[in-house]
């Protein structure tokens, strides 16, 4: 069983425990310093609801296998745990006192080092759309920073989880400022595709 599809069970899993029985497994500044250590891992798998739980796991499908081909099962775990250990703790000034649960910017991680870590000519999915998606959710999330959007989603903990893959991405593809700016290339190109399409739909 490849390690993402080993993620992805153990998130519905613990979620469904989670909603299950309410022991308190989200992470939170209040855990972090009363010895609650365990939340840092557990605050990722569990979930708020059905809907966070479905979203996280289709991109963390797609993202993490793709993520897998390309550096590795152990490249996956280190990025995934890391990038989400880490927006877990950084994100604490940003949002003081609240529980934060899920995987997001784990994935947020995910994705970023597979933007960085596709070659060029390396396989023709770099032509795929993910590269560019990644991008577009990166970009999605900095806009709603600076418009200040409010509800229960932690944009900045996306955000934080990005950069930190991005690190890692780097790290996986010496050439990767050729494969940044050819993925914005590709995104541009879809944008246009998009744009064209939509006028004849």
């Amino acid at each position: 069983m490849k390690f993402t599809n080993f993620l992805i069970i153990l998130c519905v899993s613990l979620s469904l425990y989670f909603w299950g029985t309410k022991e308190n497994l989200a992470f939170s500044e209040y855990a972090l310093f009363h010895g609650a250590y365990y939340t840092l891992l557990t605050g990722l798998f569990v979930h708020a609801n059905v809907a966070h739980l479905a979203g996280n796991m289709v991109f963390l499908y797609v993202f993490g296998n793709s993520l897998e081909d390309e550096v590795g099962a152990f490249n996956t775990a280190l990025v995934f745990f890391t990038g989400g250990i880490l927006s877990f703790i950084l994100s604490i000034p940003f949002y003081p006192g609240a529980n934060m649960v899920g995987a997001s910017a784990a994935i947020f991680s995910v994705m970023a080092a597979l933007l960085l870590a596709r070659r060029p000519g390396y396989s023709v999915q770099f032509l795929s759309p993910i590269g560019p998606l990644a991008l577009l959710y990166f970009i999605f999330n900095i806009i709603a920073v600076k418009n200040d959007t409010g509800g229960n989603v932690a944009y900045l903990s996306h955000i934080i989880g990005f950069i930190i893959g991005m690190i890692f991405g780097a790290k996986f593809n010496k050439k990767w400022k050729k494969s940044l700016f050819l993925t914005l290339g590709l995104l541009i190109c879809y944008i246009i595709v998009y744009s064209y399409l939509k006028k004849w739909i």
